[in-house]
């Protein structure tokens, strides 16, 4: 099947006993979250999955669109798994994100940057023995699309990165899948990078440490799957290839990425500055 998807979780077999050599599959349950981590352990067998090497973490939620009643837990959940990926060495980091504002289906990256709490300039500010200079390093940017500033991302991201040299950089954008089911319950996590726009045929240079020089952890939310995908994914055969495309997103996306960009602002708050409670995240942010 010639789908488009950026979930590693819908490029392998369900049934674990078929996964491909050098891939490995965990499942484990949270108190607020499923859990699917796929292991991509080389080059090779990334190939075989269209994947870089590294970890992919899919975490299902229920409709994210909605008001859960255990947001808590689900912001402490997600950050356990941004930490996971981050490790103990990542104590300054810069949060990029990634996507068009002026379109609501991949504004989430803008719309999380826009609650990130940003401190790298607090050093600076704040009189010595303020409480908030105890807090770790994070600057925060949305660079646009290559459209709007006629500048790749990743230009633009590797430049801040020699400038106020994060331990990692850590980046949001709206991803593509070819489960209709996984449109905004799914949320990806990896530390191999991104390549945006790769779900939606129009890849930009790749994000990645290769790149910018630092680890890259990539968080990405499906918003939309295109409608050769879903005929193919329904009947099993390819639609006619002179019928027009089109992507298709949720009636309700304007708050499910409202709603989506405060779970996962608040997840990045929490994971890059552990010492803060959730109210004190509200109050900064």
């Amino acid at each position: 099947m010639s789908v488009r998807t950026d979930l590693a979780v819908e490029m392998i077999d369900e049934d674990a006993k078929n996964l491909p050599k050098g891939i490995k599959r965990k499942l484990r349950k949270s108190s607020a979250c499923s859990v699917t981590e796929i292991i991509v352990a080389d080059d090779a067998a990334g190939m075989r999955i269209g994947k870089s090497r590294g970890r992919y973490i899919t975490v299902e939620t229920d409709r994210l669109s909605a008001s859960p009643q255990d947001f808590d837990e689900q912001v402490d959940n997600i950050a356990a798994e941004i930490t996971s990926l981050k490790g103990s060495g990542c104590k300054t980091a810069l949060v990029a994100g990634l996507g068009n504002s002026g379109i609501t289906p991949d504004a989430l990256g803008p719309m999380v940057v826009s609650r990130i709490i940003a401190t790298r300039h607090l050093q600076d500010v704040l009189p010595d023995g303020h409480e908030l200079r105890q807090l770790n390093s994070v600057s925060a940017i949305a660079p646009g699309v290559l459209g709007q500033t006629g500048i790749e991302a990743a230009e633009i991201i590797k430049s801040i990165c020699d400038v106020a040299k994060p331990d990692c950089v850590i980046v949001i954008d709206a991803l593509a899948c070819s489960d209709v089911s996984r449109l905004g319950t799914t949320i990806q996590l990896t530390d191999t990078g991104i390549s945006p726009g790769s779900g939606v045929q129009n890849r930009r240079k790749e994000l990645s440490e290769a790149t910018v020089g630092v680890p890259v952890i990539a968080i990405g939310v499906p918003t939309v799957v295109d409608m050769h995908t879903i005929v193919e994914n329904i009947t099993g055969n390819p639609p006619d290839k002179h019928l027009p495309n089109m992507m298709v997103t949720p009636r309700d996306v304007d708050q499910l990425i409202d709603r989506t960009a405060k779970l996962l602002a608040y997840s990045i708050n929490k994971a890059v500055q552990p010492m803060l409670t959730i109210e004190d995240i509200t109050a900064l942010s």
